[in-house]
């Protein structure tokens, strides 16, 4: 990959437009197998893997609403530990 830095944040406000935007590239990135996070300051390629965790959250307490999408899965750039065959001895 080439790319050694290892992680991207961001934080900001933006419209439900930009979202959107923002959102139909992830889903993009996701079709092509990598995507690139970036702004002004930073960027990070991940390659994504052929099957990923997905969670999804949302809440509305105080007046405010939250929404929060987290997926993950494993480095295809790393190589996987080897656990070997399990056994189970009676």
């Amino acid at each position: 990959m080439g790319n050694s830095k290892t992680s991207f944040r961001h934080d900001s406000l933006q419209d439900a437009k930009t979202l959107k935007s923002l959102l139909s590239s992830l889903s993009k990135g996701f079709s092509k197998g990598e995507l690139t996070l970036s702004d002004d300051d930073d960027e990070l390629v991940l390659e994504t893997g052929d099957l990923m965790n997905l969670r999804i959250k949302a809440e509305r307490e105080d007046g405010r609403c939250v929404f929060s999408l987290r997926v993950t899965w494993a480095d295809p750039a790393e190589a996987p530990h080897a656990k070997g065959t399990p056994r189970i001895d009676v």
